[in-house]
């Protein structure tokens, strides 16, 4: 009988039980007319639920939710259920709604839902340790975020972005975040996330090898923990790292001091394994091997347990090394090889290599093999950081013009619905010819333009060379007449008068050997004049020389600059043909517009000179300079365009504040 009541009692109780469950359960049911989607997101989070029923939650909130007109509101609600199925790590409906959040965010150009979208693609991937594809999702998030002025989430982003990097050896590029984000936290008093900053800042210089610095950043992170509330489990972290890098340093009996105050705390399994292992480890590096093997073996156990890998792998490597303390090279080198295999199957770049160096050690007979091992790994693993850092580098480059370019897109593409495709068509067809008839027409302009102007100068400078040998030929005429013709007729006159007998008194006398000796005087200037104006000379070589230097004159005067020419005596002008000196002229009429235009030059050298069959042009100004990398100017490419022409070859050097040089070589 009293079985038979129990039975009874226990059935009853059950029956309630499961009433009172299916009452909570259904109990947002019976509030839709309220606000059925907060009551079913809310629901949702509620752990005293299974997963199963929170995901049923979910999918009614999201049922409601598609329904409404699409707002901002709906955009931040749609993000609130995509994140609640990544929790719950239903990851197909994550990437289903968080895909239309994205969209209708960018269709609303709501830049807060668009960074939260992207902020939680970012931290699906990384907790995938999918870093790569992480990243990119918190660089648009923090863009965004920064852009309205969300101090906080985008500092989250670069917290965020620099633990990426720092996995990928990119210690500066991290280092360089994190300072960003302590600027952000320090006025928002988020002490959680400015303790975690200078602890990431005290890891990396234990990567590199900055240990002083690492210890400075640990005693800033060990300032903010006394302003957070549950400071215990941060407490622990820096302990273990200020061991840890005591431990680098080899100051063992320091680290010892750390591991053991880590270990005065209660600690979950994985900080146990770590600190107990650390603390062993440094025991051994002093040569006290009392319960080295037993903790170190206690550590791998808890780390067996939990599935932790990446300890493992740390427990198996510290072991090799405890047994090739004590030579049991054949226990070392079987913990050495697990733990080879373990680093490789998780990608454990540093401890694969370590891992490889014990066994190259414990088995001198293939040591060979493991050492070229190590370094064709090494230099892969070298090889995949640095291009992911450049990733990295273009990424954060790129941004900016990933966002316009997704905005002018969501804006062309409203505009091409609301556009009929045909008509667009045709427009586009239209506009195409329109422009390609233009460009052509105006290339062939230019072209045509050039040939003229070159031909203009080719006819100013032969229509100068003919006055030049015009005015020449009429110096030597008038010489000519002055020597032949005027002067023997004075000098006859002279004579003449010479031989008269001029009867006279003193005085007469004396004024006429007077004007004989005038005249004599005169015959002698004449006789100057004629010879100067008979001087020979090259006259192609004024006549370009004269172009060249009036060009300089003049371009000084625009530019404001002083100017130095220097132009060799041997160079003989009248070998080199018009269109060489066209081109020559052209060349330095461009590079004087460009010092003008961009240098801002206080003084210009030109200096021509022939050198092994060769003109040889150098043009020099000591204006600002720049990047020749960077510098496409039309300018520099007629130049080329001119020189290569010539068969010459043209060099130009120049550096930001140092001036430009170009030198030129044309073979004559």
């Amino acid at each position: 009988m009293k079985v038979s009541l129990l039975k009874i009692a226990v059935l009853l109780y059950a029956l309630v039980f499961s009433l009172q469950s299916r009452a909570t359960l259904i109990l947002p049911t019976l509030q839709t007319q309220q606000d059925s989607i907060t009551i079913w997101i809310k629901a949702a989070k509620n752990k005293n639920y299974t997963s199963h029923q929170q995901k049923v939650f979910l999918e009614k909130a999201y049922n409601q939710v598609i329904l409404k007109e699409g707002t901002n509101a709906k955009a931040n609600q749609l993000s609130t259920i995509a994140y609640r199925f990544y929790e719950l790590k239903d990851t197909l409906n994550f990437q289903k709604i968080n895909e239309e959040t994205l969209k209708l965010a960018y269709k609303l150009k709501d830049s807060f839902g668009i960074a939260d979208a992207q902020w939680s693609y970012a931290d699906y991937y990384l907790n995938g340790e999918a870093y790569t594809k992480a990243y990119p999702h918190y660089s648009i998030a923090y863009d965004y975020f920064n852009g309205i002025h969300k101090e906080y989430q985008a500092a989250r982003m670069l917290y965020s972005m620099a633990f990426i990097k720092s996995r990928y050896r990119d210690y500066t590029g991290s280092e360089v975040l994190l300072f960003e984000a302590i600027k952000k936290f320090k006025p928002l008093k988020n002490y959680k996330y400015l303790f975690e900053s200078y602890n990431s800042l005290a890891l990396i210089q234990i990567d590199i090898k900055e240990y002083e610095k690492a210890l400075f950043y640990n005693e800033k992170a060990l300032e903010y923990i006394e302003k957070i509330e549950v400071k215990d489990f941060y407490l622990q972290a820096s302990l273990n790292n200020i061991g840890l890098t005591y431990l680098k340093k080899g100051k063992y009996k320091k680290a010892i001091k750390y591991f053991n105050k880590v270990l005065d705390h209660d600690l979950s399994k994985t900080r146990y394994a770590r600190a107990i292992d650390n603390r062993a480890f440094c025991k051994l590096m002093l040569g006290d091997t009392s319960l080295v093997k037993k903790d170190m073996l206690r550590a791998l156990k808890i780390r067996d347990s939990t599935n932790n890998k990446a300890g493992i792998v740390s427990s198996k490597i510290r072991l090799s090394k405890y047994y090739t303390y004590i030579k049991d090279t054949t226990t070392a080198f079987k913990y050495a090889r697990e733990a080879n295999g373990l680093a490789n199957k998780v990608k454990n770049g540093v401890d694969y290599l370590e891992s490889l160096d014990l066994m190259a050690n414990l088995d001198p007979q293939n040591s060979e093999k493991y050492l070229r091992r190590h370094i064709q790994y090494n230099d892969s693993l070298i090889a995949v950081e640095r291009k992911v850092q450049n990733k990295f580098t273009r990424i954060d480059f790129e941004t900016d013009e990933y966002i316009e370019e997704t905005k002018r897109l969501s804006e062309q593409k409203i505009w091409i619905l609301s556009s009929g495709a045909g008509v667009l068509l045709i427009l586009s067809l239209l506009y195409f010819l329109r422009i390609q008839k233009a460009k052509t027409e105006k290339l062939l302009l230019e072209t045509e333009q050039q040939k003229a102007n070159e031909q203009v100068y080719l006819l100013t400078i032969q229509q100068q060379t003919i006055l030049e040998e015009e005015k020449v030929k009429e110096r030597n005429r008038i010489s000519e007449e002055l020597h032949d013709g005027i002067l023997g007729k004075l000098f006859g006159t002279r004579v003449g008068l010479g031989f008269l007998d001029v009867n006279a008194d003193e005085k007469v006398k004396e004024q006429h050997q007077s004007f004989l000796d005038e005249l004599q005087e005169i015959e002698k200037e004449i006789r100057d004049v004629s010879h100067k104006l008979n001087t020979s000379f090259e006259s192609s070589k004024v006549n370009f020389s004269t172009i060249i230097e009036q060009l300089l004159k003049d371009k000084s005067t625009i530019g404001d600059f002083k100017y130095s020419l220097q132009i060799e005596k041997n160079i003989s002008w009248k070998d080199i043909d018009q269109v060489t000196k066209v081109n020559i002229y052209r060349i330095l009429q461009e590079a004087l517009q460009n010092i003008t235009k961009h240098a801002h030059a206080q003084l210009v050298t030109v200096d021509f000179s022939a050198q092994n069959s060769q003109l040889v042009v150098f043009i020099k100004d000591d204006g600002s300079g720049f990047q020749t990398q960077k510098r496409k100017g039309i300018g520099l490419k007629n130049m080329r365009s001119r020189v290569q022409k010539l068969k010459g070859t043209i060099e130009v050097s120049s550096m930001i504040g140092q001036g430009t040089s170009i030198l030129i070589k044309i073979p004559m």
